[in-house]
């Protein structure tokens, strides 16, 4: 027995020793595709790679948060593409590499960060919330990766880099599509990780815990919606709890540079899944409670969707300094011109507290 550990530990340390020892991925005057690079962690990452001399192409949904991103990285010198582009749309995924490939040469590395997020009570949610993550978050970085592979495979070389989350790892309440979605995306990539070594490709997944982005004010609630962003919000804004985007994103480089399998962000989210591995009831149990005494009940708006900038109103602005400050520091900030919808009305007899 004893040796059998020894050899264990041997072993382990022999691939530890090996890991620190391999060449970092150098990213001068590669070519990289940013997916969602237009703002949020994407247009930080995007700002990093440009600073470690990358060429790069980013794409995005919305043409005036991709034409401010691209100014923006244009102004540091790096030879930056931004094209328009809906990648839960295979063709316009497939058009988007193409132009990639066109103006930037053969794509090196390819870190799939588009993502949505949904915040409500599973009763306010619908089969479309489910389809939308799973489109976004598990089809989606598939079509890229697909869009990228053949080249990859015939340099016997390239990097790709999947931002899950830590709702990846860890079933959060009042987010269940979103998790669904990046449960999938970890499978996928862990998966490819293995099967995709052989050729050279290196595999990244990584889950971030909270990060200060500013993404709750593009961010999706229903339900009592005004509540819901409060908590959301909450957790985002805290120091300790959350880390700072560029914090983050350089993690995220350093570990696709080492070729790193998977990386978790955050010590509270590092522990959080150790105790998911070791006693998942618990954790269950925990978050049963968690949305039994303390998430919004359903309520509200229902099923609508209304953006995190239009829920804002529990929180005061003390509290979220944190939060405002990244939203405007990486183009999450609500525009003048952007318009609140209108907010549907309670049906008869039903209780819209809080919406």
């Amino acid at each position: 027995m004893n040796r059998s550990l020894m050899l264990a530990a041997a072993g382990v340390g022999g691939y530890l020793a090996w890991q620190a020892l391999r060449p970092r991925y150098d990213f001068r005057g590669k070519s990289v595709v940013v997916t969602g690079g237009s703002r949020g962690l994407g247009l930080v990452l995007a700002r990093q790679l440009a600073s470690r001399g990358a060429n790069l192409a980013i794409c995005a949904r919305d043409p005036d948060e991709l034409s401010r991103a691209y100014d923006e990285l244009a102004q540091t010198g790096a030879r930056v593409i931004a094209v328009e582009c809906d990648i839960t749309v295979r063709e316009r995924v497939q058009e988007f590499i193409a132009v990639a490939r066109q103006r930037l040469g053969g794509i090196d590395v390819l870190v799939n960060n588009a993502g949505t997020i949904g915040v409500g009570p599973v009763e306010e949610m619908r089969d479309e919330d489910y389809e939308r993550s799973l489109k976004t978050h598990l089809w989606a970085p598939l079509w890229m990766i697909e869009a990228v592979l053949p080249e990859m495979k015939a340099r016997k070389s390239g990097r790709i880099v999947n931002i899950s989350s830590i709702g990846g790892k860890i079933a959060v309440p009042h987010l269940l599509p979103y998790t669904v979605g990046k449960f999938a995306l970890v499978g996928l990539s862990n998966g490819l990780r293995a099967e995709l070594a052989k050729d050279g490709i290196t595999v990244t997944t990584v889950c971030p815990g909270l990060m200060r982005t500013g993404s709750p004010y593009n961010a999706e609630f229903k339900g009592r919606h005004r509540e819901e962003f409060a908590w959301f919000t909450l957790g985002d804004s805290i120091p300790g709890v959350s880390q700072g985007a560029e914090r983050a994103a350089r993690k995220i480089l350093d570990a696709c540079a080492r070729g790193d399998a998977e990386v978790v962000l955050g010590w509270p989210f590092k522990l959080a899944v150790a105790v998911q591995g070791l006693a998942p009831a618990l954790m269950i149990d925990s978050w049963a409670l968690i949305n039994k005494y303390i998430l919004p009940a359903p309520g509200g708006v229902g099923p609508h969707r209304v953006k995190g900038h239009h829920s804002q109103g529990l929180l005061p602005r003390a509290v979220t300094f944190l939060t405002d400050r990244a939203a405007a520091a990486n183009n999450e900030a609500p525009t003048s011109a952007t318009a609140p919808p209108p907010i549907p009305q309670a049906a008869p007899g039903a209780v819209a507290a809080g919406g």
